[in-house]
């Protein structure tokens, strides 16, 4: 078991050193942390299929859907501009590891050679044979983090080092040791909103100077950050009680309103240019998947999951009416000394509007 526990790589060392991990075979993403089964899932195509990733060679098949013929034929084929290999990726793969789990066995030692399988799962236990067998000459990705004990200890310094790397690779800044140990004390430990705080930081540094300690104090929200981004989701889904909780305890906390609602309509927008995107596509009559055009408005890829359901939810009159309603805000808060009050009863207003229970709009189509 301890031999067989060598072969899993955690997450954070693959995207720092991808050239040492390279994709072979049948690779497993496992974990809980989408952020992270994202930026690995592209730092392993990207490392297969070099420039031709940007558009050749690449499949992706959603593990409910796909069936073991399509993927067998999908990793025989062959495109005639980009990369000799072939990659081929399953999304959320649980249900089609489960069905088709003996013949994959069999893939691992017979995948055709210059194809690489990427499969993306939430639960991989390390004792079945296919997890065997992917560990021994394939590639397993582990994606989450450890509750507690040495093992967490392990994952805290190896997220420093990532941050610090990110910072130098990403955005040209150094970040320094006490600065990560500061962000990881406000922040919770979750990739994706420590990657969005690193790029805003380095935008707050003046002519390419370090990010210090001081300047994580100064501009992370700790807590509040997290919590804002749990209020706008809970809008996103049009559950108004925990929405209206949340800005509640925002509030009480200390933070300010003003600041609250631009980060609320940063979101909003990308969803109002989702469904713009999506209409446009259906009168030019060149229909498109609901996730492309989330992604076209803005939508971080790993949460595009999360993210069609909630644009369903807001449904298609209200998402219309999303770029008029976040004008009137805008419009409202500008007005001469207007006050906190007003503020926040603009985010209560969008927050009822988008909820469940508000009855339909009716616009002119």
């Amino acid at each position: 078991m301890a031999k067989q526990a060598a072969h899993i790589v955690p997450a954070l060392k693959v995207l720092m050193k991808p050239d040492e991990h390279p994709a072979v075979g049948v690779c497993a993403i496992s974990g809980d942390d989408l952020f992270l089964k994202h930026e690995v899932r592209n730092a392993l195509v990207k490392a297969t299929l070099g420039d031709a990733a940007e558009g050749f060679g690449v499949e992706v098949l959603e593990g409910r859907q796909a069936e073991l013929r399509d993927v067998l034929d999908a990793l025989r084929e062959r495109s005639l501009f980009g990369s000799s290999q072939q990659v081929v990726v399953i999304e959320d793969a649980d249900p089609f590891v489960k069905q088709y789990r003996e013949q994959l066995e069999d893939l691992v030692d017979t995948i055709p050679e210059g194809s690489f399988l990427l499969l993306e799962v939430g639960s991989w236990p390390g004792n079945t044979r296919l997890a065997k067998a992917v560990a021994k000459s394939g590639l397993t990705i582990s994606c989450s983090t450890p509750d507690k004990g040495a093992e967490l200890t392990a994952h805290t310094k190896l997220l420093k080092d990532w941050l610090t790397h990110l910072a130098r690779q990403e955005h040209g800044v150094k970040l320094d040791r006490a600065a990560a140990d500061v962000l990881l004390e406000l922040l919770p430990s979750e990739s994706g909103i420590l990657c969005q705080e690193i790029a805003r930081l380095a935008l707050l540094t003046e002519d390419k100077s370090p990010i210090d300690a001081a300047l994580v104090r100064e501009h992370v929200g700790g807590w509040r950050v997290r919590k804002t981004w749990d209020m706008i989701d809970a809008v996103a889904d049009g559950n108004a009680a925990e929405a209206l909780n949340q800005l509640d305890r925002l509030i009480s906390a200390g933070e300010d309103p003003f600041a609250i609602m631009p980060q609320m309509a940063s979101t909003l927008r990308k969803f109002a240019a989702a469904a713009r995107s999506y209409e446009v596509a259906e009168r030019t009559r060149r229909p498109m998947k609901l996730r492309d055009a989330l992604e076209q408005g803005g939508i971080p890829r790993f949460k595009l999951g999360d993210a069609e359901g909630q644009l369903k939810q807001i449904g298609r009159p209200r998402a219309r009416q999303l770029y008029r309603w976040l004008l009137a805000a805008d419009l409202a808060l500008k007005g001469h000394n207007s006050p906190k009050d007003r503020a926040r009863r603009e985010i209560e207003t969008l927050i009822v509007r988008l909820s469940k229970q508000a009855a339909p709009v009716r616009t002119k189509t």
